[in-house]
């Protein structure tokens, strides 16, 4: 299953925020999503989720709009904003909620409090969480409905460098199950060790969709291929 975008446009008054995207992000690898602070990243992502409208063109997981798919957590898990939690429900309450609104069993919340480390801390308030814990239950709930596509919004904040390392190879297993992994990122060095594919895009516009190796080109690291396609710091 795969994320496609057609043509996708997205204007907030005068501002061009995405224009016209054509790509189809594909299922057995890790694709990387890049570009500048303001370059659309998060647009383009809320816009397959259906929380922000396209102002022309559309944005389809699995061939359809993911706001039609009856239980959509089946189909897509995301990470868009961490925190985005009430501060006062547990964790495993959290993710019970989401877990009973797309039919998933209870038991699966279990499951995925361990994968991500977080067994420990499930009935603590998440108020209380460090930014680590928050991203770890932000991907739990990603992961919640076990689904084919995966699409979390700048993963590793926060995390420190074991769990920078265990979201790498998380990311990595998922591909290698044949999962669809769209996942964007400043830290160009973790991309670099984490992407087989990589979309850069600037001023809303697509500027390289590409295997890994076809970006490097002759450059040593990310980081220089990356200044030389943009012109830009990532």
């Amino acid at each position: 299953m795969s994320i496609t975008l057609e043509k996708l446009t997205k204007r907030y008054g005068p501002t061009l925020a995405v224009d016209g995207l054509d790509l189809a992000v594909r299922p057995g690898r890790v694709t990387g999503f890049l570009g500048p602070n303001g370059a659309g990243k998060s647009t383009t992502m809320r816009m397959v989720l259906g929380l922000d409208r396209p102002t022309s063109g559309r944005a389809l997981v699995g061939g359809r709009a993911y706001d039609s798919y009856k239980w959509p957590l089946r189909e897509m898990g995301a990470l868009l904003e961490a925190k985005a939690v009430h501060p006062g429900r547990t964790g495993r309450n959290h993710l019970l909620a989401m877990a009973r609104s797309n039919a998933v069993p209870d038991r699966r919340v279990d499951e995925v409090l361990a994968v991500v480390g977080l067994t420990d801390v499930a009935r603590r308030r998440s108020g209380t969480h460090s930014l680590g814990m928050g991203q770890r239950l932000g991907i739990a709930g990603a992961l919640l409905a076990d689904p084919p596509v995966l699409m979390l919004d700048e993963p590793v904040n926060g995390l420190d460098p074991d769990g920078v390392r265990w979201i790498r190879g998380l990311l990595r297993d998922l591909a290698a199950e044949g999962r669809t992994v769209f996942v964007s990122s400043h830290l160009l060095s973790e991309m670099q060790m984490t992407a087989d594919h990589l979309v850069v895009i600037g001023h809303g516009k697509l500027l390289a969709d590409a295997p890994m190796t076809e970006i490097m080109g002759g450059h040593a690291t990310l980081e220089d291929a990356y200044y030389e396609l943009t012109g830009s710091a990532a």
